[in-house]
């Protein structure tokens, strides 16, 4: 029988901050697809049908609302401040939203890892 070791639980790739950010991010594809939807390659062709602008709209609209609401989840299970993640996305949209993203992600690495993954081994 191995020996039993004092560690720390380690968060699983199920735990809820992984489930916020999985979110969090397949909000922002949608998002971001919306948003290439009025670019000109597509512009003309989204802009053909009344519908389909409101549609590509409100998608739009509801995907950056769920992805504020997913990123804020996910920073208070990290024990971030909510305010200040969302602010970020807020503020750079897009670029900022990703950066976010990637950030809580690393920082849920941290946890799940015990130690800083930002160090190079030697």
């Amino acid at each position: 029988m191995p020996p039993a070791t004092a560690t720390a639980p380690a968060l699983s790739a199920d735990s809820p901050s992984q489930r916020a950010l999985s979110a969090a991010t397949a909000a922002l594809v949608v998002a971001v697809a919306c948003i290439a939807m009025f670019l000109p390659p597509l512009l003309d062709r989204t802009l053909d049908s009344v519908w389909r602008t409101v549609l590509v709209g409100v998608t739009l609209g509801v995907a950056v609302l769920l992805h504020w609401a997913f990123l804020g989840i996910a920073a208070r299970h990290l024990g971030r401040s909510v305010l200040g993640w969302v602010a970020l996305s807020l503020l750079l949209f897009p670029v900022g939203s990703a950066a976010a993203l990637m950030l809580l992600g690393w920082f849920h690495s941290a946890e799940a890892g015990g130690g800083d993954t930002g160090t190079a081994a030697a």
